[in-house]
């Protein structure tokens, strides 16, 4: 039998934010791949990734620079954005950009929105 669970990507630089998620979502039964940078994602590829969540305040390429690479290379995949930024979640908002969590978010709410863009 082949495992047909969602994949769920994370990136984020926080070990500790990354067991959290992954915690998180394995318990909601979804299959999760963790990556502690925007690069280390890249290199390993898109192919199987069914939804993307990334951190925006990361060393290197941020959570914006990544969900522009990756809506370059598949349009369709799903990034949400974590942040612990107030400022940078409500600049957003007033952008009209959706898709954006601030830490510390509502895990229901989370799992709410991936379910959403999964259907």
């Amino acid at each position: 039998m082949t495992n047909q669970r969602p994949v769920v990507a994370v990136v984020d630089d926080d070990p500790r934010v990354l067991e959290s998620l992954e915690e998180l979502l394995e318990a909601a039964d979804y299959s999760v791949r963790s990556f502690l940078s925007a690069d280390l994602l890249l290199r390993a590829g898109l192919s199987g990734i069914d939804v993307l969540i990334t951190d925006i305040g990361m060393p290197g390429m941020d959570g914006f620079e990544l969900r522009d690479a990756v809506k370059a290379a598949r349009p369709d995949l799903p990034v949400f954005l974590i942040t612990g930024r107030h400022e940078i979640t409500d600049q957003d908002r007033a952008k009209g950009i959706g898709g954006l969590f601030r830490k510390p978010f509502d895990a229901q709410i989370l799992l709410a929105a991936i379910g959403d863009v999964l259907r």
